[in-house]
């Protein structure tokens, strides 16, 4: 059937290119996650169009000729920051009836197109390790694998109260004070949130040929009205020395209203020279039990982990996560890219 590849801009597309595009996502959402809930068109739309400015996004849409259904997507997002300007991410879903003929490559044409007139020379993906077209489109195209990382989820249901209650007698709190941030972060303390987000600096990036992201206070900003825009409410737990002030480290969670049943773990960071002292056991079993106190509707806690991250995954486990699946995030040079775009397709 002839296909049919439009430019996708969900600031002036209309409600029945959002009705299809919520259709394919949740053809999507299904396949890697079945057991969540579907989104409606009004929440796609207030997704998309809530990025960050810092972030510019490109993206396309297949479509059977002269029909509303979409078959597959590809968009490039391109970090507009101080560091990074090497790179920029991207992702390419087919639904399953599609794949096998030749969509992801003719959106990746218009991937890398845009990555090169925007002077990127390093593109990243991730692919969800059930869907195995995803890994061999990413081999095909000569891309290697940078970071393998496992989606771990705890049933709060199977969580073991007495462990958090143990964790959070052992803190030292004698030496450092937790604190909590609902919502956005106040304005008098950005710069030392900003401060406190370099500490994910120090978590593995294995292979990846990324450098340190070193966050601004506009970049906070930016966030915060985008986590507003999509009614996403983020909860931040911090521990802060008593003696100099300084935050130590900090554990952030993301409910959605919509979807209360499912709360999604952020970052959570100890500075090195904090470590080793039971504090990221205690920021995790402090936010667990705020949520079990002030969120009895959530069911699940989802979080992605590096499989080199063992210290996290110690505490994790020790938690009850379990993991749900494995992603791997890939890289390919640009140029290895364009070659495999001009050479003839099998």
């Amino acid at each position: 059937m002839p296909l049919e590849i439009r430019g996708f801009d969900p600031h002036t597309a209309s409600e029945a290119a959002f009705a299809a595009l919520n259709a394919f996502g949740n053809r999507a959402r299904a396949e890697h996650y079945p057991e969540d809930p579907p989104h409606t068109p009004e929440e796609r739309a207030r997704m998309w169009r809530a990025l960050p400015p810092y972030i510019e996004r490109h993206a396309w849409t297949a479509h059977p000729s002269n029909a509303p259904t979409v078959a597959a997507l590809g968009a490039v997002y391109v970090p507009r920051t101080e560091d990074n300007q090497h790179l920029a991410w991207f992702e390419i879903h087919v639904i399953p009836e599609w794949r096998g003929q030749g969509l992801a490559r003719l959106l990746l044409a218009r991937i890398a197109a845009t990555a090169q007139a925007q002077a990127r020379r390093l593109l990243l993906a991730d692919t969800d390790a059930d869907i195995p077209a995803g890994e061999a489109f990413m081999r095909r195209i000569g891309a290697r694998p940078g970071l393998v990382v496992r989606a771990n989820q705890l049933e709060l249901a199977e969580l073991d109260r007495a462990r958090l209650r143990r964790w959070q007698e052992r803190a030292p709190r004698d030496v450092f004070t937790l604190g909590l941030w609902v919502g956005p972060y106040p304005e008098a303390e950005l710069e030392a949130i900003a401060r406190m987000k370099a500490v994910m600096n120090t978590a593995p990036r294995d292979d990846l040929e990324i450098e340190d992201h070193h966050v601004t206070v506009e970049e906070l900003r930016q966030e915060e009205a985008a986590l507003q825009r999509r009614g996403v409410v983020r909860w931040t737990l911090y521990a802060r020395e008593r003696g100099t002030g300084e935050i130590a480290g900090y554990t952030e969670v993301f409910w959605d209203p919509l979807h209360p049943e499912t709360l999604h773990q952020g970052d959570t960071g100890v500075f090195p020279r904090y470590r080793n002292r039971g504090l990221g056991r205690w920021l995790k079993a402090a936010m667990l039990e705020r949520i079990l106190a002030e969120h009895p509707e959530v069911r699940r806690v989802r979080t992605g982990n590096a499989n080199s991250n063992a210290p996290m995954l110690k505490i994790n486990y020790a938690l009850g996560f379990k993991p749900r699946k494995t992603w791997t995030e890939w890289q390919v040079a640009l140029a290895r890219v364009l070659e495999y775009l001009a050479a003839p397709s099998s």
